[in-house]
């Protein structure tokens, strides 16, 4: 299973229309149940306590989500925006708080996808970076080829969809590139 996470709690935001494109993607290539799709808008705050750094201290509402997002993947691709010149705080938090329980299974000898989303022209490089370097030290092995996407409020229509199809057609080819990387889409020649 591939887990598409939206890395930002913000309500309405535009990297979850760029994840969800992500995650239509690879359901296509590899089939829609093997790909699960988390947005951290949409997870309760209720984790978030000095509590979720002790053992036994992690809520409820966190255990389930570890349990149905993050532990049975085998990769993850996370769309980040740049948020201050890095990913997202929140993002980094959920990332801790789940390292708390079954630390060796979260992320260590998984695959993972880095896509960055911004509105200027870096498409969050930096921020993949540090990213890049958290689920390293985790044990992840990350894709080399990271995806900035630079710009984003001029790749989307009024309703909020990502139409620009120059971007579209990039996002394909990184969600083919990605299935093969982790092993789920064999003998299918990226395009």
């Amino acid at each position: 299973m591939i887990t598409v996470i939206s890395g930002t709690n913000r309500k309405g935001s535009r990297c979850r229309a760029f994840a969800h494109k992500y995650y239509e993607f690879l359901s296509e290539l590899i089939g829609k149940e093997e790909v699960s799709f988390l947005a951290l808008e949409d997870i309760p705050q209720t984790w978030l306590s000095s509590a979720m750094y002790e053992e036994g201290g992690q809520h409820p509402d966190l255990t389930k989500i570890q349990d149905e997002y993050i532990l049975p993947a085998d990769g993850f691709v996370f769309i980040s925006p740049e948020y201050n010149g890095s990913f997202p705080g929140v993002l980094k938090l959920f990332i801790d708080a789940c390292s708390v329980r079954n630390y060796a299974r979260n992320f260590k000898g998984k695959k993972a996808a880095l896509v960055g989303v911004s509105t200027g022209r870096a498409g969050n490089l930096r921020g993949m970076s540090h990213l890049a370097g958290v689920l390293h030290y985790l044990g992840a092995t990350t894709m080399p080829n990271q995806l900035p996407i630079s710009s984003i409020a001029q790749l989307m229509n009024t309703a909020g969809e990502v139409t620009h199809e120059d971007t579209l057609i990039v996002m394909k080819k990184h969600a083919q590139e990605f299935a093969q990387f982790v092993g789920v889409l064999e003998g299918v020649k990226v395009r």
